[in-house]
């Protein structure tokens, strides 16, 4: 019964994307928050057309026309490239193949970890008792604003499929407990695959990374009782697999990045312009999420002096500014931090945004607040019988 029903969320959640994949069509325009997918489908065109990573025109942030770009995920411009040259420069394709892959991987890898963590857990509809791992699967699947996202043409849902299928390697290496053998080497083989991927969609998630090994360690340490050594031992011989994949995959990319601006650059550009924008002067002692029309254009604030650096160099001048602007001010810094909090939990619908954003802030978002709020009351309500019986015993 529960195979049949997920394989039913499977589908549906490939449906529902494919549907707003024809809905968005063979063109590419710019839509409520999915402007980059303009810029993929530039780029990517340019490639398949022998110009490299570069645009014909002056291009964001302020990459010159003709200059190379490490701005965006090379894989994902790949991914369109590779798309473009095998049926022609159209998006719908690239649109309803990337609704199909992450149509059904998103819910299955939810599916996967809710199983994983909640082993046994389910609830009763109808008289059927549902695994935890089917109710995650359903609602990655429904989710309004994955399904959107699911046929932009952006790194979006290729990058939280490979966030989940990260977190699924690391929690079965965490929790395996099978003997020397090859499966323990290709798990690690497959967590650094998985890392790699989701680092070139977005280098942000390099960040990420040491806190998923450490915790796999902590884990698998605490779990072996005295053959602690061991499995340590184990587990840092896998990560250092894991990381020689990880480095294989991004130093295709580091070399290009050398031979294109004469410098170092890991893999992406875009670190030193993101730290400048937001901790800019301009935005006084609160975030301001999206520059209004009054205030200079984010263009604009990039200092005139430094128009004429490559976009490497001026990435990295930029980071400097960026810092300078913490050491001036640190308060400021601290006041700025905590106003973006906010940001990240808006659920209701804003004057400022469009019809389409209200609706699916508030479909996605805002229903799920609520399940948010009840289990974090429970696990706090948890946590207080847990500490009363402590301090009894005590």
């Amino acid at each position: 019964m529960n195979r049949r029903l997920l394989m039913i969320i499977l589908a549906v959640g490939v449906v529902l994307r494919m549907g707003v994949a024809v809905v968005m069509g063979d063109k590419v325009e710019v839509l409520p928050g999915i402007f980059d997918q303009v810029s993929y489908h530039t780029l990517a065109t340019r490639v398949l057309e022998g110009h490299g990573f570069t645009f014909a025109e002056e291009w964001w942030p302020v990459t010159k026309a003709g200059e190379p770009t490490a701005h965006w995920s090379y894989l994902y411009t790949l991914y369109l490239t590779a798309v473009y040259a095998v049926v022609g420069v159209h998006p719908l394709v690239a649109r309803l193949l990337q609704a199909m892959i992450v149509g059904a991987g998103m819910p299955w890898l939810a599916y996967r970890l809710g199983k994983r963590a909640w082993p046994g857990r389910a609830v009763k509809v109808r008289g059927v008792e549902v695994e935890a791992g089917l109710v995650a699967a359903a609602w990655v699947a429904a989710y309004p604003y994955f399904i959107y996202y699911g046929a932009a043409l952006m790194t979006e849902s290729f990058y939280m499929s490979g966030i989940l299928w990260a977190l699924d390697c690391g929690l079965r290496i965490a929790h395996s407990h099978d003997k020397e053998g090859a499966r323990w080497g290709w798990r690690w083989v497959e967590l650094g695959a998985a890392l790699g991927v989701t680092v070139l969609l977005r280098q942000v998630f390099l960040l990420f990374v040491p806190f998923l090994v450490i915790w796999i360690l902590w884990v698998k340490a605490g779990e072996a009782g005295a053959k602690w050594k061991q499995a340590t031992w184990k587990t840092v011989m896998g990560s250092v697999i894991a990381g020689v994949i990880v480095i294989g995959m991004i130093a295709p990319f580091t070399i290009l990045n050398y031979r294109e601006f004469g410098r170092f650059v890991l893999l992406n550009t875009n670190a030193g312009y993101a730290f400048f924008w937001a901790n800019h002067p301009i935005h006084e002692g609160s975030f301001v999420a999206l520059l209004t029309e009054d205030m200079p254009s984010y263009q604009e604030l990039i200092p005139s002096e430094l128009r004429g650096l490559d976009e490497a160099a001026l990435e990295r001048e930029l980071m400097k500014r960026g810092i300078q602007f913490v050491l001036d001010d640190p308060l400021r810094y601290v006041r700025l931090s905590i106003s973006r909090i906010a940001d990240h939990f808006i659920f209701w619908p804003l004057p400022s945004s469009s019809t389409v954003s209200n609706l699916t802030r508030v479909g996605s978002f805002g229903l799920a607040v609520p399940f948010m709020l009840l289990r974090g009351g429970v696990w706090m309500a948890g946590e207080w019988k847990r500490g009363k019986k402590w301090a009894e015993v005590s």
